[in-house]
């Protein structure tokens, strides 16, 4: 009797066991994405770590001036929502401060390792407010879907003016410099780590099995579960009748193998079997029992220990992708006073995460060799609405952390905070809220993340396509 399993048996099997490891890896991360297994040279190691805040946070808010006058421009229009120059966390070299809620990273502004970088935005071009305001919807000057959370991510995301770009900045640079892992991502399947041909490589959280259950290696002890992993094993190794069959045979033997080479890693929590000391001590106070308390803690303890273990993941250039949620505040954004509210609570968790995060890259011995920095969908308006929150605008503040980092000094051009003035996109009455035109473009900013990570000019106009709009000032020089 023939035993060789039919085609479509075999189709059945690798169905199955595709959606099975499908649910282990993460949607996009099985099929088109997986880890080399070069090992890394420690000399050279560099890691860009971003963390978007999605919802558009108030970074006028986070980043604050401290000079009487500016403070005092700022108050007289925030009213209830400014945050008195008194409590906020200085940042040396500067005139600004952080919200106070981001007090965990007084460390590292203190180090001279806190950047910030004001009014960064999806730009085409250098953009002024004539020409803002002559320039008909549609054209290439004004970026697709301003002020719409969905448009302006898939701006941010890909580092381009069009809401229909696919690909990722992220993506694209790992694409260009030929990085061994496409972007590694703990914050879900987000854009900004796709190309033109794979995903990111989406992991779970700390504690999480990642790849087949019932077939990782400590179940392999066990003979029957040995023997299905054989089976599992030989079918793969087959010659399939077609070539989408053997290509989708080929890419569940690879995740097959970065499920057993990574699942150890993935799944060391605070404490466990695998940790690493250093790791846990940074993250001790927002630890309690054995899991960080918090979502964003939680997914930068996990790229801790990927960067810690950096010649198990592979290659010296690696990228990661983090997120947090909640920022979109139209009310409720304070409560009581601007040092308490949902926004000092996001930015709380921000603070604590990053924060932990920076001493256990500087625990570890690679404070400069990893550099991380936020993105976010918009900033909000100047001008506080009637909820004590805050509406959609566009250029914002962003902070860049990490050894490497310069800091002590500001980077890009702070808003003119004048309602109806030459930053502000509007001219009517109506539409004076400080929605501020950015002077400094998305492209920019990731371009200075970039030349750090190694990235030429020739690497850079290949995955910035807007760059070469801005002349010679392509970055910004705070890292």
């Amino acid at each position: 009797m023939n035993k060789t399993p039919s085609f479509n048996a075999r189709r059945r099997w690798l169905l199955q066991s595709g959606a099975s490891c499908a649910g282990a890896l993460g949607f996009g991360s099985i099929g088109n994405l997986l880890l080399g297994t070069q090992q890394a040279h420690a000399a050279d190691y560099k890691a860009l770590v971003c963390v978007f805040l999605y919802g558009g946070n108030d970074g006028l808010n986070t980043i604050v001036p401290t000079d009487a006058a500016r403070h005092a421009q700022y108050s007289a229009v925030r009213g209830p929502l400014a945050v008195p120059r008194a409590s906020l966390v200085a940042l040396p070299g500067t005139e600004f401060g952080l919200h106070p809620s981001l007090g965990a990273l007084s460390g590292a502004a203190s180090a001279g390792h806190v950047a910030p970088v004001f009014n960064v935005g999806p730009l085409y071009a250098p953009l002024t407010k004539a020409q803002y305001r002559s320039a008909p919807d549609g054209t290439t000057l004004k970026p697709d879907g301003l002020f719409s959370h969905s448009d302006q991510q898939i701006l941010w995301e890909t580092g381009t003016t069009h809401a229909h770009e696919r690909t990722g900045w992220g993506g694209r640079a790992s694409t260009s410099l030929g990085t061994v892992n496409p972007v590694i991502s703990v914050g879900g399947n987000a854009r900004f780590g796709l190309t033109a041909l794979q995903s990111p490589l989406v992991l779970p959280g700390p504690g999480s099995t990642f790849g087949a259950y019932g077939l990782q290696p400590e179940d392999l002890n066990w003979a029957p579960r040995r023997a299905i992993k054989n089976a599992v094993d030989a079918m793969y190794a087959q010659s399939q009748d077609t070539v989408l069959a053997d290509a989708f045979a080929r890419m569940q033997r690879d995740a097959f193998a970065v499920t057993q080479r990574l699942g150890a890693l993935v799944k060391i929590e605070p404490g466990s079997s695998g940790a690493i000391p250093a790791i846990d001590a940074a993250f001790a106070s927002i630890t309690s029992n054995g899991r960080i308390n918090t979502p964003l803690g939680r997914q930068l303890y996990q790229v801790a220990k990927l960067i810690a273990g950096n010649a198990t993941v592979g290659g010296d250039r690696q990228i990661f992708f983090a997120q947090a949620g909640g920022f979109d505040t139209h009310a409720g954004q304070i409560a009581g006073s601007a040092t308490e509210g949902e926004h000092a609570r996001r930015l709380q968790e921000v603070g604590d995460a990053l924060g932990a995060f920076y001493t256990a890259m500087r625990n570890l011995g690679l404070g400069s060799a990893v550099t991380t920095f936020t993105q976010s969908d918009f900033g909000r308006t100047f001008k506080p609405n009637s909820s004590n929150g805050t509406d959609h605008a566009w250029g914002n503040q962003h902070l860049v952390m990490g050894g490497a980092v310069q800091g002590r000094a500001t980077y890009g051009s702070y808003p003119q905070l004048v309602l109806g003035g030459d930053d502000d996109v509007g001219s009517d009455p109506w539409e004076l809220e400080g929605r501020w035109i950015p002077t400094t473009s998305v492209d920019q900013y990731a371009a200075t993340l970039l030349g750090w990570f190694g990235a030429s000019d020739a690497q850079l106009d290949a995955t910035l396509p807007n760059l070469r709009n801005f002349g010679t000032h392509r970055q910004l020089g705070f890292v």
